[in-house]
């Protein structure tokens, strides 16, 4: 059932938590990334996010269906592109599962593994400058 979706839409959750509703499910567990206006003592003023989305979208369809069979659940991913302000959804994690332990520990596989192998990148706008956020590592941009 996997569902996967690179997008510069706006994140419905309600809308994607349905997807997963279902009578043979006893948990829904939802993970929303937002923007935050901070990052490593960093004044933040928006994201960006850029992908490659038919490859983006590829990782995501193995993580959501890998976990999907090792866990038992049905998965939904979406993660937006384009500008983001502060408070704005960059991702959800919705999985829906017979029992509450499995979708904890699927939805926090797919997050964690999605911020490791998806091919998506993210730019913090700062008062300061611009930067490639690399793991836990800031990237400066030069000014052209």
């Amino acid at each position: 059932m996997a569902e996967v979706k690179v997008t510069e839409g706006l994140l419905d959750v309600a809308e994607l938590e349905k997807r997963v509703a279902s009578s043979s499910n006893g948990a829904i567990c939802t993970f929303i990334g937002q923007v935050r206006n901070n990052a490593r003592g960093r004044e933040v003023a928006y994201l960006e996010y850029q992908a490659y989305v038919p490859m983006a979208e590829k990782v995501l369809r193995q993580i959501a269906e890998n976990a999907e069979v090792r866990w038992g659940c049905e998965i939904v991913i979406h993660h937006r592109t384009g500008r983001l302000e502060l408070g704005e959804a960059s991702v959800a994690v919705v999985v829906g599962s017979p029992h509450r332990v499995a979708a904890f520990e699927a939805c926090r596989h797919c997050i964690d593994t999605l911020k490791e192998q998806v091919p998506i990148w993210k730019r913090e706008v700062c008062p300061d400058g611009s930067y490639w956020i690399e793991g836990e590592e800031a990237l400066p941009i030069e000014a052209s």
